[in-house]
């Protein structure tokens, strides 16, 4: 089936569809043609247009949009304000992709009201005409770019390679477009007009301007829920204990600075205001419904919403896509209805959304418990989770600057909330408790941009096959591999926590302190034994406890008895004051040997509380947050009220324990924040056209491996150095191989996967006659055995060295996965290995490599020389360029990769194909 291009890769994602519609049955012959779906885009305020090739039943749709057009508009398009409509109608939807596209832009869905178009013709070989129009009151919202975008990936589909426009020197809004669009265009002034010409592919600065842009448009889209003025609860109930009455209650009572409509067909007034029967009743505008009726009865309510011009819906019912059965059609019936209005959705099966910033008020949830106002963003995927955490946040004092409940992700997912916090001034920490992915490479690109500024803190459920199992009960299916998206979170300097308690332990340090700079802890404390065991957790988890030197033990030891220990842990006996604690902190923390300071206080009388709170709080009040300051407060009456208080916020904790275990994940963001974000090297020796053409022709002839001769011309088509060799029939024509390759030679048997599992390799040969007879001896061996061998491949063996392992494997969700490791033939008993998701940074080569366990082996172990790391490195980005710019590659073993004194060699690989399907990733 033809889509939006499996060039949807190339596309900005800005422009990429935010839904793929179900296969129109009038398209069919037009996909056969090379034609995309028709599929949904994202504008600039976050409405929604459809956008698909041209039909010819469109005629009179487009004729009605020519003559809606202003004059100025048609003066622009055709040079004229007087066109002949029908004709031009005509010629827009008689549709050839070799020679003609026109893309039209629809309000209403398929059936709908056209509101924009934009149409290529071909002139030549690898060059296209085009033009564009955009309905009057739509100008603006970047409706053009995105067409562009999208006619850019179909042209490059049919080997159009650039792009012409006339424009009069007036249209400075269409030129704005053109050099906006990131399409690297070129403009030539000519007798009356304006010539720009542009390629149809776009340049990096580009796709970072689009990315801004979709942002933008996400938050916007976001922005209609958390600030409307007027909202109604269609199946707001006079029962305050049933989800309809306590959503009513909580809109109703939480400060909602708008108008709250509640709509039930029964009743004249809900808790003490009027009511209505319909949505279409409601006397005034309304910006967003919620809606919680039965399942069924939803889509009826959201067309009602439409026609009464409802810009957005919060679907607190459940029995969608969640449950099964009729379900996912029910839900998909929802979204195409919600389409046709330009309405979004929240939900379904979610349990609302908060905004607690005072000049909004909106608690849209049917929670018992009230948020309190913070700075803290929540998202939960699942309702459950959600309404546990506000109380529980309640309960902590920790604020919520807003929440929401995404639940089944049927349009509006955690990408588009991330995109609104992002601009968000109110909210300073971001968490997320997730179920599933939809867009993992988007969630990537915007966690690398906003954790540099604002934390985002995560609970991932489902990583043990029952909790997958469950997961994927209770809404979409699960990733497939837990440490690919630890990978994921740990490249994009997200902080991963194993429980929700972690996760609001996290938020309470990062809310509150700086997250430090470096790994480095000191501990103060009035008993030694709590003080031990906050040690071992904080070494356990990757921090350090360091020895004072001499210079900072003096100082502790001017202002504490003799029997304190200084050390660190820096035990001040349970005798200690609050001035105690005051000094001590202050010496410890200004001694430039530690990065954060854990304080442990248990009471051994309960008259000393006030004084040891003040205590510690005076001593962070004079550090000014210049590093993160934790307290495990050990007392029955919680946390000391000084520690809440402006200039001497403190996290506490209930365990020591648990104050290094949140210390230990923030310590492990602020390494990920202070280092540079790495960069996309250039590799200017690439070949990958060649290389299309090499798996073009294996998968023409079926091949799902590629036989030994393609995967070393693929290889070197990406500048990885692998050994010279031959292909021979029988054992005789590898002794003759062997004769020209000269020197010591590897022979290998062409077909078995583990080579050395069922000697298929021999290393060390010389010569024409010893190649001959191990090369008879391994056919017959293997012939025995049941596989004989369908060639063999001698190789110029190559010198010693630490062996390595670089691969590929295509997660479903995530997309290609580079690994490292040590490799060999015991690459799986060691599993010793790193992955990350491409694309891979310099940085992201750099630590895969230093991460693994073997890799002293690498670095002059034991007197050995140093191996080429840097050669490694590079091996690890062009694997991973590699993959990512060929999606027939599914898998990918390189192994062993010898890394010798100054290079890295590729001696033996296998590479498994398959025709790329090109389907987007969803939202």
């Amino acid at each position: 089936m033809a889509r939006f291009g499996r060039d949807l890769a190339q596309l900005p994602r800005a422009v990429r569809p935010i839904l793929t519609l179900a296969p129109d049955p009038r398209m069919a012959d037009m996909s056969d043609r090379g034609l995309p779906q028709p599929v949904d885009a994202v504008l600039r305020d976050g409405s929604t247009v459809l956008i698909r090739p041209a039909r010819d039943d469109d005629r009179v749709r487009v004729e009605d949009y020519l003559i809606g057009l202003s004059p100025t508009s048609r003066q622009l398009r055709f040079f004229s304000p007087s066109i002949d409509v029908g004709s031009v109608a005509e010629k827009a939807v008689h549709v050839d992709p070799a020679e003609h596209v026109t893309l039209l832009a629809l309000t209403g869905g398929d059936e709908g009201e056209v509101v924009g178009g934009a149409q290529y013709f071909r002139t030549d070989r690898s060059l296209a005409e085009i033009g564009m129009s955009v309905a009057d009151r739509l100008q603006g919202r970047g409706l053009g770019s995105i067409m562009l975008g999208h006619l850019a990936a179909v042209a490059r589909d049919q080997g159009i390679e650039t792009f012409v426009a006339e424009v009069l020197p007036e249209n400075h809004p269409m030129i704005g477009v053109f050099r906006e669009s990131g399409f690297a265009p070129q403009i030539r002034a000519k007798a009356g007009t304006i010539e720009v010409t542009f390629p149809t592919t776009l340049t990096e600065d580009a796709g970072r301007h689009f990315e801004d842009r979709e942002t933008r448009a996400s938050a916007e889209a976001i922005r209609v829920f958390m600030e409307p003025s007027a909202v109604a609860v269609i199946g707001a109930s006079r029962d305050p204990g049933s989800i309809g009455g306590r959503l009513a209650r909580n809109l109703l009572t939480s400060g909602f600075t708008g108008v709250v409509y509640p709509v039930n067909p029964s009743a004249p007034a809900v808790q003490g205001v009027t009511a209505y029967p319909s949505i279409r009743e409601v006397p005034g505008p309304v910006d967003i419904a919620f809606i919680a009726v039965p399942a069924p009865l939803v889509p009826d309510v959201a067309r009602a919403c439409g026609e009464h011009g409802v810009r957005g819906l919060v679907v607190i019912s459940a029995g969608f896509a969640e449950t099964g059965g009729e379900g996912p059609a029910l839900q998909q019936e929802l979204v195409a209805i919600c389409r046709a209005y330009g309405m979004r959705i929240i939900g379904p099966n979610c349990m609302g959304i908060v905004n607690t910033d005072p000049a909004v008020g909106l608690n849209g949830t049917f929670s018992t418990s009230a948020p309190l106002e913070g700075r803290v963003g929540f998202l939960s995927q699942s309702g459950a989770v959600g309404l546990a955490v506000i109380a529980h946040t309640a309960r902590l004092g920790m604020g919520l600057s807003s929440f929401l409940s995404v639940g089944n992700k049927a349009d509006l997912s955690g990408n588009d909330v991330l995109s609104f916090w992002s601009e968000d001034p109110r909210t300073d920490v971001i968490l997320l408790y997730l179920e599933s992915f939809g867009n993992p490479v988007r969630f990537a690109h915007l966690a690398q941009r906003i954790g540099r500024a604002k934390p985002i803190v995560a609970v991932k459920s489902g990583r043990s096959e029952a909790g997958r199992r469950a997961a994927a009960s209770h809404t979409a299916a699960m990733l497939a591999s837990d440490r690919t998206l630890g990978s994921l979170f740990r490249q994009n300097g997200v902080i991963r926590t194993d429980t929700l308690e972690e996760m609001l332990d996290v938020a309470a340090l990062l809310t509150a302190q700086p997250a430090p700079k470096g790994n480095r802890v000191g501990i103060v404390t009035n008993a030694g034994g709590l003080a031990v065991q906050c040690a071992d957790a904080a070494e356990a988890r990757g921090l350090a406890i360091p020895e004072f030197t001499a210079e900072t033990r003096a100082a502790l030891g001017r202002i504490l008895p003799p029997e304190a220990a200084t050390a660190n842990p820096v035990d001040m006996i349970a005798s200690a004051k609050g001035s105690d604690y005051t000094e001590a902190i202050r010496v410890v923390a200004g001694s430039g040997e530690v990065d954060a300071v854990i304080v442990i206080f248990i009471p051994p009388l309960e008259s000393l509380v006030p004084d040891v709170a003040e205590g510690i709080a005076e001593a962070a009040r004079s550090l000014g947050g210049e590093l993160p300051i934790l307290s495990a407060f050990m007392t029955a009456d919680g946390i000391p009220e000084s520690f809440r208080e402006a200039g001497s916020r403190i996290p506490t904790y209930p365990y020591p324990e648990q104050a290094a275990i949140a210390l230990s994940r923030a310590a492990e963001y602020g390494r990920w924040r202070e280092r540079p974000p790495g960069h996309l090297p250039t590799l200017p020796d690439l070949r990958p056209v060649e290389a299309a053409g090499i798996l073009s022709e294996a998968l023409a002839r079926g091949a799902e491996w590629l036989d030994p001769s393609e995967v070393e011309r693929l290889l070197r088509c990406y500048g990885i150095r692998v050994p010279r060799s031959e292909r021979a029939d029988d054992p005789a024509s590898a002794g003759v191989a062997a004769e020209r390759l000269q020197g010591q030679v590897v022979l290998k048997a062409v077909g078995p996967v583990h080579k050395t599992d069922v000697g298929a390799v021999r290393l060390g040969l010389r010569g024409r006659d010893e190649v001959v007879a191990e090369a008879t001896a391994m056919a017959e061996r293997l012939d025995r055995a049941g596989s004989p061998p369908e060639a063999f491949l001698i190789q110029e063996q190559v010198d010693d060295g630490p062996e390595l392992l670089v691969g590929v494997a295509v997660d479903p969700r995530f997309g290609p996965v580079v690994a490292c490791g040590a490799g060999g033939v015991a690459a799986e008993l060691l599993r010793d290995v790193e992955v990350r998701v491409a694309p891979l940074t310099d940085l992201d080569a750099r630590d895969m490599v230093r991460s693994l366990s073997t890799f002293p082996l690498l670095d002059g172990y034991r007197g050995a020389p140093r191996a080429d790391v840097a050669a490694l490195e590079d091996v690890i980005l062009r694997v991973g360029r590699m993959a990512e710019a060929h999606p027939e590659i599914v898998e990918m073993d390189c192994n062993p990769v010898i890394v010798l004194t100054d290079r890295a060699v590729v001696v033996d690989a296998r590479v498994r194909i398959e025709s790329a399907s090109g389907a987007p990733a969803g939202a």
